[in-house]
């Protein structure tokens, strides 16, 4: 087919080129009279320096960078926010572990508070978390608030809608006249804007949004002994706050970054925010809710200034490449998990890797930049408006982005290697290399690498040392967004002794010297390869007769008239949703290991059967096999 044989010339140029890289490099003879300079070009990555940097990593200085940085809630743009990023400046321009330069950067964004003076309230529950500790009496401690839902205050009969996806609410209306009422809906399963966004059209006027117990707890609900402060389990009173909104980035400005000067859209242009009041609560208000309820929502947006610091390790032989290493800053409360976890471990990366650059033991081959994000908990905009300030540098010399946000989502059960617990409970076949440790896939806009990824196409991964899942249902650590991940909770029953903090800085930091240093970048074309293959079996297999029946090829599809800038572009904006670019590794709604934009499109078409949404199936396909010949012609010849 048309697809096949594009993807099969792609794979076999990208590995002759690999081919002609190794017999050039090994192919030069090396005598021990040449200069100075072409040893430095030539010297590959250090295996002695990469093993004095495990062994510097200490994770006691992980444990009091973490108790630094939870001494007070820092949601973006809030005092302790600005108390952070002078904390991270001080740390990054030390003057004997520091970085070469570190900075910070402003953006005035769009963000959504509730009202200090006038509580938000659902009238049959409390509007505050239990105070279990002095964290949760802090007076920056953020009320519960769906950030980007309106203000209003519904009344209506209360409906469970389950987790409120479009199949919820449809097979609930089938019996039920939705119209004036409120829906209950647990978190999972659909996005938190869409439980409101899905139930708009059926004339919803409120939703509500829990935790359920027997999603987050493994059921446990009692705090006289079950939930925190006795384990890690959420309290019956914890809320998960949350940015109730389906794009990333600032909303008045997608695609430009957010200046003082910067042209803005109305805010009534804004998509993918709830239309309707929406609040989150805990699930022992949702368990008591039982009559009419009303919602009095104050939330109110504002344009503040949020702030990245930036740091930078210069390179000595090709100081114009990349390796990015990236956390973000602000939390929902004091954030000891999220995020603060992965700064702590950014800060030991930093300090060892400073301290060996300022005594002359070390410079990287590469630069190294990091970036400590601001105001993600909002949509990922701190690293969003990054990437769109500097797009053409980035996408030309960035080599790579590491993410490190929840470094650790709890203890490790013994000693054995990262390595082997990977590879026992993460496999997957090879057929190149049998079983190995399997690497995820970035799909979902999760955390900071979305943009680097899916809008940029930059190589990136995100690192985080997780659970077991056969042993829980968790979804994930049950404190997230409450205003019980603090200190206390991270020391008692996340990692205390704080070793797999330690494990994960290790981890990364070997990635990012190895990325840095490396004479040959240490890439895989035949993981790509195996991947692409993967894919176009999937899209075979899913999508061929369903195409056929609509006149559509998948094998002999003719392209579109795009040019190649026209093809970039709708490449980016083409795929149902703002900045998801990459046509591999875009996020994707229809949860199939394959290419994201076709898959979204034939989904669509399939459910609606409207012959505009099968179009869209055929001129993502387009899209698809135009993008695959163009990278392939790069590999070609120059004319």
């Amino acid at each position: 087919t048309m697809l096949k044989k594009v993807l099969l010339g792609s794979l076999g140029a990208a590995l002759v080129l690999t081919a002609g890289i190794l017999l050039g490099h090994f192919g030069i003879q090396r005598g021990s009279t040449a200069p100075d300079w072409v040893m430095d070009v030539t010297q590959d990555v250090d295996e002695a320096l990469i093993q004095k940097f495990i062994v510097e990593v200490d994770n006691i200085a992980i444990q009091e960078n973490l108790r630094e940085l939870t001494k007070v809630p820092h949601m973006a743009t809030s005092p302790g926010d600005e108390q952070t990023v002078q904390y991270m400046l001080k740390r990054w321009q030390d003057p004997d572990t520091g970085l070469d330069q570190a900075w910070r950067e402003e953006y005035k964004v769009y963000l959504s508070f509730p009202d200090p003076n006038t509580p938000n309230k659902v009238t049959v529950g409390e509007s505050w978390e239990k105070a279990y500790s002095s964290d949760q009496e802090d007076p920056e401690v953020v009320q519960p608030y769906a950030a980007y839902a309106p203000a209003g205050h519904p009344k209506g009969r209360l409906v469970y809608a389950n987790q409120g996806k479009p199949s919820d609410y449809f097979l609930l209306n089938q019996t039920l006249n939705l119209t004036g009422t409120v829906a209950i809906t647990r978190y999972g399963g659909e996005g938190r804007a869409g439980k409101a966004i899905n139930a708009a059209p059926y004339g919803v006027i409120g939703v509500l949004v829990y935790t359920d117990p027997w999603d987050i707890n493994d059921g446990k609900m009692s705090d006289n002994n079950e939930t925190y402060p006795f384990s890690w389990y959420m309290p019956p009173s914890g809320v998960e706050r949350g940015s109730f909104n389906t794009h990333y980035g600032d909303m008045l400005t997608p695609y430009l970054a957010a200046k003082d000067d910067t042209y803005r859209i109305p805010e009534k242009n804004i998509t993918g925010i709830p239309p309707i009041p929406t609040q989150p609560i805990g699930f022992e208000d949702a368990y008591a809710l039982i009559c009419d309820v009303k919602l009095d929502i104050y939330n109110r947006e504002e344009l503040k200034n949020s702030a990245n610091v930036m740091g930078v390790i210069r390179g000595s032989v090709e100081p114009d490449r990349y390796v990015i290493y990236g956390n973000h800053r602000d939390s929902w409360v004091h954030g000891a998990i999220d995020p603060s976890s992965g700064t702590s471990v950014m800060l030991e990366v930093t300090r060892v890797l400073g301290r060996m650059v300022k005594q002359g033991k070390w410079r990287p081959r590469r630069s190294i930049i990091f970036g400590s994000w601001g105001a993600e908990e909002f949509g990922l905009i701190g690293s969003t408006e990054y990437t769109e300030e500097y797009y053409s540098k980035l996408s030309e010399r960035s080599v790579a982005y590491i993410n490190v946000d929840i470094a650790v989502k709890t203890p490790g059960s013994d000693s054995t290697s990262v390595y082997d617990n990977w590879i026992r409970y993460f496999n997957r076949t090879s057929p190149a290399y049998g079983v190995i440790p399997n690497v995820g896939f970035l799909t979902g806009a999760g955390s900071d690498y979305a943009a680097f990824i899916h809008f940029l196409g930059i190589t990136s991964m995100d690192i985080s040392y997780t659970y077991d899942r056969t042993k829980t249902r968790a979804r994930i650590y049950p404190a997230y967004h409450t205003a019980y991940d603090t200190f206390d909770y991270a020391s008692k029953f996340i990692d205390p002794g704080f070793t797999s903090h330690q494990t994960v800085a290790r981890t990364a930091g070997n990635v990012l010297i190895r990325l840095a240093d490396s004479l040959l970048l240490p890439f895989n074309c035949s993981d790509y390869a195996e991947t692409l293959e993967g894919y176009l079996s999937k899209a075979m297999e899913l999508y061929t007769d369903g195409l056929a029946a609509h006149m559509i090829s998948i094998g002999g599809s003719q392209s579109l008239a795009y040019t190649h800038t026209h093809t970039h572009t709708h490449t980016q904006r083409g795929m149902g949703g703002q900045r998801k670019g990459h046509v591999i590794w875009a996020s994707s709604k229809a949860g199939q290991a394959t290419f994201p934009g076709l898959a979204d499109a034939y989904t669509r078409a399939a459910s609606t059967g409207l012959d505009s949404d099968w179009k869209e199936a055929h001129r993502q396909l387009s899209i698809l096999i135009q993008a695959i010949q163009g990278a392939a012609h790069t590999l070609g010849d120059a004319i």
